[in-house]
């Protein structure tokens, strides 16, 4: 499948993974939303078969990144939630007649240039619509659409299964394919805390580790453990 464009939405750092308040230090917080976002965007710009990259975003280090990776910078709807600018980014992509998008967030740090390739071998003819859910089936991973706006995305927790439904609605069948990096997303402590383990060749298993992330990722669980003891007390 040619002319297939990668978007990701890249929210204002400053106010990013506030489900991570509260483990995460917030000092801390925006420099691993742009490890993480680095992470995607160097295994997408190794995906030689897709013909580009857009970034959402009007977050000035987000910018940054996506030029040093020659992307495109979209700012239409890039403070109106990942929904919202996925499907701005949709509009724009298919007024310009391009083949297809796939959408993945900036929170999959473990994905691989080759997890991209074997998305995009495994995506069928136009119309066609190829799904990645997160690692518990909640989420919608990546999304691969062809034409770019042939199924409307909506976005949360529990998108995966509607996705399907939405994309058989609009008389697609869905294609699923499961892959251990893209489904690996970072939203809750838990999820990084199994992310530092893996000891991954990452930005952003760097980033934990400059930061020693050891320490105050431990004595963050351990205030966690007493909190809960206490409230069973």
């Amino acid at each position: 499948m040619a002319d297939i464009w990668a978007v990701v939405p890249i929210k204002e750092t400053m106010g990013a993974k506030q489900r991570l308040s509260g483990f995460v230090p917030a000092n801390l917080r925006p420099g691993l939303a742009l490890a993480m976002c680095e992470d995607v965007l160097a295994a997408l710009s190794a995906a030689r078969r897709l013909a580009g990259i857009v970034v959402v975003t009007v977050d000035d280090g987000a910018g940054a990144l996506a030029r040093r990776y020659g992307a495109r910078i979209f700012a239409e709807e890039a403070r109106g939630g990942h929904t919202a600018a996925i499907a701005a980014a949709a509009r724009a992509l298919a007024a310009e007649g391009r083949g297809g998008m796939l959408q993945v967030p900036g929170d999959i740090p473990l994905v691989t240039g080759e997890e991209i390739a074997t998305l995009l071998d495994c995506h069928r003819p136009s119309p066609a619509f190829t799904i990645v859910p997160s690692y518990d089936e909640g989420g919608s991973n990546a999304v691969l659409v062809s034409p770019p706006d042939a199924v409307p995305l909506t976005f949360g927790d529990d998108s995966f299964f509607p996705h399907l439904r939405a994309a058989r609605r609009h008389g697609i069948e869905p294609q699923v394919v499961r892959l251990p990096g893209i489904g690996h997303d970072i939203d809750h402590p838990e999820d990084i805390q199994a992310f530092a383990r893996l000891g991954s060749a990452t930005r952003t298993q760097a980033f934990l580790h400059r930061n020693d992330f050891a320490t105050w990722g431990k004595a963050l669980s351990d205030a966690d453990t007493r909190n809960e003891a206490d409230g069973e007390a």
